[in-house]
């Protein structure tokens, strides 16, 4: 199974380089019949499809792993393995972070 949080490796010289949207990944974390999971899904469907940003969606009740990790605060929404919001997806905030 892959790890939860990945590690960016993206440092040259002691600094960042900044990733376009469409190098980055956003993972919804939530389960069926969430209806805060179905709104964060429409806040990254926007924001992903108007940006060219890939996203997925993990089911907790399909992941003993992600259900003991995050049952309480679904939807999470991870940017590229790191958790970035749960419960409320703001759209303005989550297109800072991807376009930033």
């Amino acid at each position: 199974m892959s790890p939860i949080f990945r590690r960016s490796s993206g440092r040259t010289s002691g600094r960042t380089e900044k990733k376009k949207p469409r190098e980055r990944l956003v993972t919804l974390i939530g389960k069926p019949g969430c209806h805060l999971c179905d709104d964060a899904q429409s806040v990254i469907e926007k924001v992903c499809g108007e940006l060219g940003t890939p996203w997925e969606k993990k089911d907790i009740t399909r992941d003993e792993e992600l259900h003991r990790a995050y049952w309480e605060q679904i939807p999470v929404v991870l940017v590229d393995g790191e958790q970035h919001t749960f419960w409320r997806v703001d759209e303005a905030r989550l297109r800072r972070e991807l376009d930033g």
